[in-house]
């Protein structure tokens, strides 16, 4: 697991860690790490729909842009996908 939270984490290639269970909530969804025990609210559908594609992507910055994320929206989600990295919800490739 990398715990680089460095400001270029918009260019790092990311995943769900393969430990996390998604569920769909009203809000966005829950995710539960089977292994740390955590469970973390995502809090907004695009979240949602950003953290399942981003394995299908080159970085975040890709998955950003090819879900039609707008670029000045870029920087709250840089800082909830570091979020999800501290919570190892998500990983580095």
């Amino acid at each position: 697991m990398s715990t680089d939270l460095s400001p270029d984490l918009l260019n790092r290639p990311l995943e769900l860690d393969p430990q996390v269970s998604v569920r769909p909530e009203p809000f966005g969804a829950l995710a539960y790490h089977h292994g740390n025990r955590r469970l973390v609210f995502l809090k907004h559908p695009d979240l949602v729909t950003i953290a399942h594609s981003l394995a299908e992507h080159p970085s975040l910055a890709a998955a950003l842009m090819a879900n039609g994320i707008e670029p000045s929206r870029w920087p709250s989600f840089a800082s909830a996908f570091r979020s999800l990295q501290q919570s190892e919800v998500v990983r580095e490739r």
